[in-house]
Parts: C-alpha cells; sequence; structure tokens
C-alpha cells in the first residue's frame, strides 16, 4: 500500500509534508495549554489577581487559536493532497483497466473491477488524508502526554503508565476480531455488487421471465450476509468506546483520589491535578484514535492489495509499434488467413475453436454460420486481436496480428458487436465514436447505408436526439442500425458485424446488405448469421459446427457437399423454395 501511495502522490510532495507539520503545531499547542492552566489556578486565582487571570487566559486564547489555525491549515493541505491522490489513482486504474484484453477483464468480472475503482480508491484516499492528520499528532500527544504527567508528579504518573498497556489489550483483542471480518465485508461488497449489477442491466429479462421474486430473494440473501456481517464487526467494535471509557474514566478516578491525598499532603497543587487529568485524557483519546486508524489503515491495506492486482496485471496481449506499413508483404497473399488456428478460453476444459485453416481475399463478403457454441464470435474475435489464438496464426496481408500496432489494426478493422452497445450523448456522437473527426456528412453517408437515417429523420432533433444510457430509447433494430453506422464511419479495410442484423426485419436486411455492398467496393465484409437468408448471396460462407469447420464455399456448393449447411436450410426455408433453388 505504501509503495502505491508513494506513486501516485508526487504531484502533492509539497501538501504532504507540510500538513504533518501543522498538526505537529496543534499537537504542540495543546500540549501547553494544560501546563499554562496551572498558573491561573496556582497563582492567579490563589492571590486573587483578575489581571492575572485575564493575562495568563490572553496567552491561552493566542494558543488556542493557533492551535485552530494551524489544524485548518493542515486540513485544507491534506484535503487537496488526497483528494488529488485519489483522482490520479482512478484515472491510472481507470487506463489500466482499458490495456487489459478480454480474458483479464473476464477473470476480474465488471462488478469487481468497479468496486475498486471506487469503493477501494476512497479507501485508500481516506488512509492518506487520516495519515497526514494524524499519524504524527497522536503519536506525540502520547508521547508528550506521558513526558508532562512525569514531569508534573512521577508517582501520580504510575497511575497513567500502568493504564496504558491495560489500554492497549483491550484495543487489541477488539482488532484481532474485527480486522479480518473488515475484509470479509470487502469481498462480500463485491458479490453483492455484482447481483445489483446483473439485476439492473437484466431488469427487462428479469421482467420477461417474471423472475423479479427470485432475484429479490437473491439480492436479500446476499444483502442479509452483508449486514450480518457489518453487523457482528460493528457489534465487536461497539465495545471500544464504552470499555476505554470505563478504563479512562477509573484512571481519573484514581487520579482525584491518589492526587487528593498528595494535595493534602503538600506534595501537589490544585492546578497540576487538573493538568494531570488533561494529560491523561489526551494520551488515553490518542490510543482510541490509534485504534480507528489501525482499522482505517487496515480497510486501506486489503483494498490497496485489490489495486495493486490490478496494477501488476499483465495483459496477455501486447502490441508491437514499430511495425511500419512498409514492413507488410508486398507479394499477392490473402487479406486474412488462419493457419491451423485453435482457441481456447482460460480455465476452459476443452478449445472453442480447433485447428481453423481458411483465406478470405481482399473485398469479398464472407458468411459465417453454424449452431450457437459452434466457435462463430470466437473466430472473428480473433482478428481485430480481442483474443491471442493459443495455437496457429492469425494474418492480415501475410502478417501475424501479433506483429500490428494497436492503432494501425483498430483502423483496419470495423468491428459491430453481437449485443449493440450506444453510449449517453447524441446520435451524432454516437456514430463519431467510429471515427473522431468525422464530418456531418460522412455521419449521414454510414447512417444512411446502415438504414438508420430512416428513423433519425423521423426524430424531431434528428443527429441531435439525446441517447440514454445505454440506448434504451431506442429499440433494439435501430441501436443494431446505429451500431453499424459507428463500424462504417471509419471506412475500414474490414467490417466485421457479429450477427448485428438479427433484430432487423427481412426486408430491412435485405436493404443494408444491398446498399453495404454497392457503396462498399473493396471493403471485406465478414458476417455472423444465424439466418441463411442474410449470408446466402456471400462470395464464401464457412460453416462451423462444434467448434470446427464443416464447410466452406458459397452457397450452390454448400448445398451439394455440407450436410450441416443443408440441415440449417431446410429448417429456415420451406421446402418449395428449396426445390427452387435446386432446379
Amino acid at each position: 500500500m505504501v509503495k502505491l501511495v508513494l506513486r501516485f502522490v508526487k504531484p502533492y510532495k509539497k501538501q504532504v509534508i507540510l500538513a504533518p507539520i501543522f498538526k505537529l503545531f496543534e499537537a504542540i499547542f495543546e500540549i501547553l495549554l494544560p501546563t499554562i492552566m496551572i498558573l491561573i489556578v496556582d497563582k492567579g486565582i490563589k492571590i486573587r489577581s483578575t489581571s492575572y487571570i485575564l493575562e495568563i487566559g490572553g496567552i491561552m486564547l493566542l494558543i488556542a487559536t493557533l492551535g485552530v489555525a494551524s489544524a485548518f491549515t493542515c486540513q485544507y493541505f491534506s484535503s487537496i493532497a488526497s483528494q488529488g491522490f485519489g483522482t490520479i489513482l482512478r484515472r491510472e486504474l481507470f487506463k489500466k483497466i482499458g490495456t487489459l484484453s478480454y480474458n483479464e477483464i473476464d477473470e476480474y468480472g465488471t462488478a469487481s473491477l468497479i468496486n475498486r475503482v471506487t469503493n477501494d480508491v476512497n479507501q485508500l484516499q481516506l488512509a492518506l488524508a487520516m495519515f497526514m492528520r494524524l499519524a504524527i499528532r497522536v503519536p506525540f500527544l502520547c508521547i508528550g502526554g506521558v513526558t508532562m504527567a512525569l514531569f508534573l508528579d512521577v508517582k501520580l504518573a504510575i497511575i497513567l503508565i500502568v493504564s496504558i498497556p491495560i489500554f492497549a489489550i483491550v484495543l487489541y483483542l477488539i482488532m484481532s476480531r474485527t480486522l479480518p471480518l473488515y475484509k470479509t465485508v470487502q469481498k462480500r461488497l463485491d458479490k453483492l455488487a455484482l447481483i445489483l449489477r446483473e439485476n439492473l442491466s437484466g431488469i427487462r429479462v428479469i421482467r420477461a421471465f417474471s423472475m423479479v421474486q427470485y432475484e429479490k430473494e437473491r439480492f436479500q440473501k446476499s444483502n442479509e450476509i452483508q449486514t450480518n456481517t457489518s453487523v457482528r464487526v460493528g457489534k465487536i467494535s461497539a465495545l471500544m468506546n464504552p470499555i476505554t471509557s470505563v478504563i479512562m474514566n477509573f484512571s481519573i478516578l484514581f487520579i482525584l483520589w491518589f492526587g487528593a491525598i498528595r494535595v493534602n499532603n503538600g506534595l501537589l497543587t490544585n492546578g497540576k491535578i487538573i493538568a494531570f487529568i488533561n494529560y491523561t485524557n489526551s494520551v488515553l483519546s490518542a490510543l482510541i484514535i490509534v485504534a480507528n486508524l489501525i482499522v482505517t489503515f487496515t480497510k486501506a491495506s486489503a483494498s490497496g492489495v485489490r489495486v495493486n492486482e490490478i496494477f501488476d496485471t499483465k495483459s496477455s496481449i501486447e502490441y508491437n509499434e514499430n511495425l511500419a506499413v512498409d514492413n507488410i508483404s508486398k507479394q499477392k497473399t490473402a487479406l486474412i488467413k488462419f493457419e491451423n488456428v485453435s482457441f481456447a478460453y482460460k480455465n476452459a476444459k476443452k478449445s472453442s475453436i480447433s485447428n481453423f485453416s481458411f483465406e478470405i481475399e481482399k473485398g469479398e463478403t464472407v458468411g459465417i454460420i453454424g449452431s450457437t457454441g459452434s466457435g462463430k464470435t470466437t473466430l472473428i474475435n480473433l482478428i481485430p486481436r480481442l483474443y491471442d489464438a493459443t495455437e496457429g496464426k492469425v494474418l492480415i496481408n501475410g502478417i501475424d496480428v501479433r506483429e500490428y500496432p494497436k492503432e494501425e489494426i483498430g483502423n483496419k478493422i470495423g468491428v459491430v458487436p453481437q449485443k449493440s452497445i450506444l453510449f449517453s450523448g447524441t446520435i451524432a456522437e454516437n456514430i463519431r465514436w467510429g471515427k473522431e473527426d468525422a464530418t456531418m456528412e460522412e455521419v449521414k453517408w454510414a447512417a444512411n447505408i446502415a438504414k438508420a437515417s430512416e428513423f433519425i429523420e423521423r426524430f424531431p432533433t434528428k443527429y441531435d436526439t439525446k441517447i440514454s444510457q445505454g440506448g434504451v430509447n431506442v429499440s433494439g433494430g435501430q441501436k443494431q442500425r446505429l451500431a453499424i453506422a459507428r463500424a462504417l464511419v471509419r471506412k475500414p479495410e474490414i467490417l466485421i458485424m457479429d450477427d448485428s442484423l438479427s433484430a432487423l426485419d427481412y426486408a430491412t436486411d435485405a436493404a443494408l446488405r444491398s446498399d453495404l455492398k454497392r457503396s462498399t467496393k473493396g471493403m471485406t465484409v465478414i458476417m455472423v448469421s444465424q439466418r441463411i437468408s442474410t449470408i446466402k448471396a456471400s462470395d464464401k460462407i464457412i460453416v462451423l459446427d462444434n467448434g470446427k469447420i464443416s464447410g466452406i464455399g458459397n452457397h450452390r456448393e454448400l448445398m451439394r457437399s455440407c450436410n450441416v449447411y443443408k440441415e440449417i436450410y431446410n429448417s429456415q426455408l420451406s421446402k418449395e423454395s428449396d426445390r427452387d433453388e435446386e432446379e
């Protein structure tokens, strides 16, 4: 945790140094006050000198004012440093998450990553603020208080010295039971966040399947486990204040008892007794703060480990930033080539795709079809290098995709994912995700080909229409068309569409494919689909079955040679259309 803090707090070095210094000044002024009080009680009151009392009182007021000013200054510097540290840490953590591949993101889970960026960073931010405010003040008050107590009366100070280890034992017993529970609370918070995220993102599905009650019970169960753990740790922690108060009050009682005896014997003055009680309160109160600091630092330590896990995670996909365009093979070669490619997801028992070998030429329209779970999405995810093949090579223009710089491979390929995701903002802004500097003409061109302009023009504000978070104010088909426009606006060399026409009616589907072929000359289009009608006219169709290639060819060739394709075709089209096709 310390290394993590030091790494991101450097821009606020001055504030981190000055804040504890001003807090030390406050502690010094606080230690001085009880000693000065002795002068008022033992001298001013004794000689009944109002002017002397006012004079010493004025000094005390000045010291108290300086102490308050020091405290405010410390608060100011510590707030700037801790908030700045939290801002930098969140930014760098978010940036790091952006470099992780799908493998690492799948491993951590979205809910856990969100918790690390929010809750865990907040814990670290709080720990830094508490450190600057209290890490120097508290030890100084403890040591200074005991020293001043010994200076006032050594024998009476024994009571304070004896009470400190008793105090420490109580704190240890409480904390030894609460600290492991605090770590458990943070882990269970991840689980609760996961359930909450699933419910909020899948509310339509939950309601469609009448699973609201089930999800309520699932959330309630997780919430109760979280609550019970929090209550348990809260009950144990709640013992701290009453037990420490009892110890503190008994200490003061003994000081008053034995102090009174020493006052009667003329060995101690009333003012020193008052000062002694103040020092006892300061020391024992500081010990309570120490306990709270340890709890805060323990939580922060657990959070630091979780945050460091992200920073220490090395992405399984690393990009080569040195490949020049000149290095691309000048020889005539297929645009995309799979050479004996196999891929298995992390911790999977078997490969999702096995020994894939095929070629796609520049300008071809390629359809990919197969049953659910046959490896269609896995296959296309290997082309833009969302995952790396576990065996074999994926080549673009004769160069392994692993050798391409990230920016270059991103510019070559436009992807329309299976699940169309839109972001809050206007329609034009969403389309410009594909090309940041796209002109309005380019945006309209892409929207027209994607058949999105049909519904966009019906909105009162057209391309300035606001899209709600997640695109909930547009239909599934409209989302798909906007996602297609977003990929088209960059005019990529390779366009990959992962079942992204599934929500469109047949007429719109056909019109979109027709415009796409006519307006994107030279673009290689790869379409994953469950519909025969969508990929039927493709130059090449790749048929997958259970992670293997069952057939490659055009529609007529596959109808003659591939049983899997023929079965899919027969299941979707009538026997009459089948006979017409054979004729």
